[in-house]
């Protein structure tokens, strides 16, 4: 019952968007940090364990916010509190990549994920004419990859390799990899356009 009053509040917050300064960074990072660990089996697949070890630094954070071609969007709501983040990057002249989607477990499920990757798919399109979106998300993680799939993005094909060395204390799956996506949004241009 709990999930159902919380995804239901989620729905009907408003939402208000603003690009992340560098006051933000460790804010940003809590939230991201938050998200990415947060033992929803339904986004984050199998591996537990993997997510407890995620960390994000506000340095990490910071060097988004400074890249000239990047930006961090936050998404509070009426009370000023952060639910929502996610990057942007400007990667050549037609695509923008999307990164680090995250929303504060209490507002999973309630359709703030799909407003923040909206509003950052705009941001793109709006502010650097970009064609094209690109993201990944781990082979792991079907649910996942089939929710980009329904906000129009399509896998390319290409996969990029996973850090495992990084996690040599892991049991990870051997061919754990990131499924690379892209989303043509040629012609998109306003809000609500994406």
């Amino acid at each position: 019952m709990k999930n159902i009053i919380q995804a239901n509040m989620s729905t009907n917050i408003q939402l208000h968007f603003r690009v992340a300064t560098p006051d933000d960074a460790a804010q940003v990072a809590q939230l991201v940090q938050a998200a990415f660990r947060h033992q929803d089996a339904r986004w984050t697949g199998p591996d537990a364990e993997l997510n407890r070890r995620f960390t994000m630094t506000p340095v990490e954070v910071l060097s988004t916010i400074t890249n000239p071609d990047a930006v961090f969007l936050m998404a509070t709501n009426d009370k000023g509190t952060l639910v929502g983040a996610m990057a942007t990057i400007k990667k050549i002249e037609e695509l923008a990549r999307m990164a680090m989607l995250a929303v504060d477990p209490a507002f999973q499920a309630g359709g703030v994920g799909r407003r923040v990757l909206a509003h950052a798919e705009e941001y793109a399109i709006n502010t650097w004419g970009v064609k094209n979106l690109g993201l990944n998300a781990l082979n792991t993680r079907g649910l996942l990859i089939e929710w980009y799939e329904r906000r129009g993005y399509v896998k390319t094909g290409e996969t990029s390799p996973f850090p495992v060395e990084a996690f040599k204390e892991l049991e990870l799956p051997e061919d754990l990899h990131f499924v690379e996506m892209e989303k043509n949004v040629e012609g998109s241009k306003g809000a609500g356009s994406v």
